[in-house]
C-alpha cells in the first residue's frame, strides 16, 4: 500500500514540530515533507546544531511519526545551473548540506526542482553547470544512502518524464529517481 505524506506547508506556519507531527498523524498521513525552501527562516535548517538535530529526531521517535522526505526548493533564488559562480557554489553547498541533514534526520528523498535556473535566462551553459552540480549531488547523495527525485516542472527545462530520463541517462544512479509532483 501506498504511503501518503503532508507536505508542511500545508500546516499553519506557526507550528511547532510537535504539532505539525501531531496534526498530520491525527490527519491520516503515513509520514511529513519538511520544506527548506528560499526563505532565510528555513534555509536556516540547514545549519542546524547537533542537539537540534537530536530533539527533532527524539521528538519524531517520540510521536512515533517521521518526517520521510525533504522538499529542497531553495535552490530557486540559488540554482545548481547559475551563470553567476558564487550562487552556483551556493546553490552546491545548499544541496550538500541538505544531504547531510537528510542522513541525520533519516529522511529517505529530497525532491529537488527540476530546472536549471529561475529567476535567470536559460542557456546551454545553465544546463550544463545543472548537471554537473545534480552529478556532483547524486555521488554525495549515494555516499549517505539519500535518494534525490527530480521534480517535474511547469518549466521547458524539465516538464515531462521524458526530459528526466534524458539526464538519467547522463547520470545512471539508483539514488537519482523522478517525482512526478
Amino acid at each position: 500500500m501506498a504511503r501518503i505524506g503532508l507536505y508542511e506547508k500545508a500546516l499553519p506556519q506557526n507550528l511547532t514540530w510537535a504539532e505539525r507531527l501531531t496534526w498530520a498523524k491525527k490527519l491520516g498521513f503515513d509520514f511529513l515533507e519538511m520544506s527548506i525552501d528560499e526563505s532565510d527562516e528555513r534555509l536556516a535548517r540547514l545549519a542546524w546544531t547537533p542537539s537540534q538535530l537530536q530533539e527533532l529526531y527524539q521528538l519524531m521517535v517520540k510521536e512515533d511519526f517521521f518526517i520521510h522526505s525533504l522538499c529542497l526548493s531553495g535552490h530557486r533564488r540559488f540554482p545548481l545551473g547559475s551563470l553567476n559562480k558564487e550562487t552556483r557554489e551556493k546553490g552546491r553547498k545548499i544541496l550538500s548540506q541538505a544531504i547531510r541533514l537528510a542522513h541525520q534526520l533519516n529522511i529517505r528523498v529530497i525532491q529537488i526542482a527540476g530546472y536549471d535556473v529561475f529567476y535567470e535566462e536559460k542557456t546551454a551553459e545553465t544546463r550544463e553547470f545543472f548537471l554537473q552540480g545534480l552529478k556532483k549531488g547524486v555521488e554525495e547523495a549515494a555516499q549517505y544512502g539519500v535518494i534525490l527525485a527530480v521534480e517535474i516542472m511547469d518549466d521547458p527545462f524539465m516538464n515531462s518524464i521524458q526530459k528526466f530520463l534524458e539526464i538519467k541517462e547522463q547520470i545512471p544512479s539508483p539514488f537519482l529517481h523522478v517525482y512526478p509532483d
